[in-house]
């Protein structure tokens, strides 16, 4: 178990080692914050990617008894790359939090203290909360409290991570001055559903899956479930919708700026006809 555990402890840092080493000699005009951001969402990337398709083998796998089926990929893939992640994930945040306000020339980050620690806690809050909730919440679920049930839920909340190479591409293309071409554009709409259909809509959707699985109406299965499960669904979902608000208000702000900008865009001079063309030769 041990050997597993360090396959994700080594996977993760080894990534970001390695696009920090390699970003800068392609990106020369990029500052430290720059490399280590765009490595962070890479990293992100990665593992989304890995955590989706660990989520369709899982679902697709226990789709006949969604309660009692087994896959082995279930709780392997917590053990192996989803603790490790989780881990890594917040030192990553971290140092881009550092290294980006090192770059803004703030005296306080000219090195690592507890003070920079305690600013990044407080500045992203939200999300190393939801880190450590995943850690301490999910890993106990996983490995100790479903009492062998559960593994297509399981492989559904895998299926959350599919947004997140979205999100990563977004900033990456930001970072790359191609936040007014039409692939950001696009990107961005698919955020909005992605985020939507699986960080939101999938609560409400295992919630009827349940309720078919017994023949319980949807709203009936809150009922049904025991507290503790309808509080680990709202502590996970709540966040979401958070997010998903303040997504919304961004993709609005950026429409709203656009529209302006098309606005007050002068219109362009029509080329000169052929007979202006003529007329202008004599």
């Amino acid at each position: 178990m041990l050997q597993v555990l360090a396959c994700g402890v080594v996977v993760f840092p080894g990534l970001f080692f390695v696009f920090r080493k390699v970003l800068p000699s392609i990106f020369k005009q990029w500052t430290d914050a720059d490399v280590v951001l765009v490595s962070e969402r890479l990293v992100s990337s990665i593992h989304a990617v890995m955590a989706t398709t660990a989520g369709v083998i899982v679902v697709s796998g226990c789709s006949n008894n969604v309660l009692t089926d087994r896959h082995w990929l279930t709780t392997y893939f917590v053990i192996w790359y989803g603790v490790p992640y989780m881990a890594y994930d917040i030192y990553a945040m971290y140092l881009s939090h550092y290294h980006r306000f090192r770059v803004k020339g703030h005296e306080e980050y000219k090195e690592h203290s507890l003070r920079t620690v305690n600013t990044f806690v407080r500045r992203e809050f939200l999300l190393v909360l939801h880190h450590i909730a995943l850690l301490t919440i999910l890993l106990p679920v996983t490995l100790f409290l479903r009492r062998e049930q559960g593994d297509y839920f399981i492989g559904c909340l895998f299926l959350t991570e599919l947004s997140t190479p979205f999100v990563s591409l977004g900033k990456i293309l930001i970072q790359l001055g191609l936040q007014d071409c039409s692939v950001h554009k696009a990107n961005g709409g698919m955020v909005l559903l992605s985020f939507f259909v699986c960080r939101i809509a999938l609560f409400p959707y295992m919630y009827w899956v349940y309720g078919r699985h017994y023949g319980v109406p949807v709203y009936g299965v809150p009922f049904h479930l025991p507290l503790s499960v309808n509080l680990g669904s709202l502590c996970i979902m709540a966040p979401q919708v958070y997010w998903f608000v303040l997504l919304c208000r961004k993709g609005y702000r950026l429409y709203q700026r656009n529209r302006q900008a098309a606005l007050h865009c002068p219109a362009p001079a029509s080329p000169p006809s052929l007979t202006d063309k003529a007329t202008g030769d004599q």
